[in-house]
C-alpha cells in the first residue's frame, strides 16, 4: 500500500489526513474512498479541473500526464509544475504528499 498525505485544506480536510491507497488507484478515488470529498464535477472523465491537486512530494513517481489532461490543467486555478488532475493521476509505489488548491475555476461541486 502507498501512503498519501493530504495537507490541510480549510474546507475539505481541515486537519489534513494520511491514507493508504492500492497502487493503480487514482488519487481522486483514493481520497473519496477515505472520506476526502474532493470535487469531481465531470465524474472523473478528464473534462474539468475541479479535482486539480498539487503533488508536493512523489511527483516523479507518477506516470506522465496525457495530452488531454495537460490541456485541461492549462485552465486550472493556481497551476504549478507539479499540478495534476487527481482523477487521472494513478498512485504508484512511492508515497505522495498532496495539496488541494484553495479554489477551482468551476462553481459546481458534486456531493456523493
Amino acid at each position: 500500500m502507498t501512503r498519501i498525505i493530504f495537507l490541510p485544506h480549510e474546507e475539505i480536510c481541515p486537519e489534513g489526513m494520511v491514507i493508504e491507497a492500492e497502487p493503480g488507484t487514482t488519487i481522486c478515488d483514493a481520497a473519496l474512498q477515505n472520506g476526502i470529498e474532493i470535487e469531481h464535477a465531470c465524474e472523473k472523465s478528464c473534462a474539468c479541473t475541479t479535482c486539480h491537486v498539487i503533488i508536493r512530494e512523489g511527483f516523479e513517481s507518477l506516470e506522465e500526464a496525457e495530452e488531454t489532461e495537460e490541456d485541461m490543467l492549462d485552465k486550472a486555478w493556481g497551476l504549478e509544475p507539479e499540478s495534476r488532475l487527481s482523477c487521472q493521476a494513478v498512485v504508484g509505489d512511492e508515497d505522495l504528499v498532496i495539496e488541494i488548491p484553495k479554489y477551482t475555476i468551476n462553481m459546481v461541486a458534486e456531493h456523493h
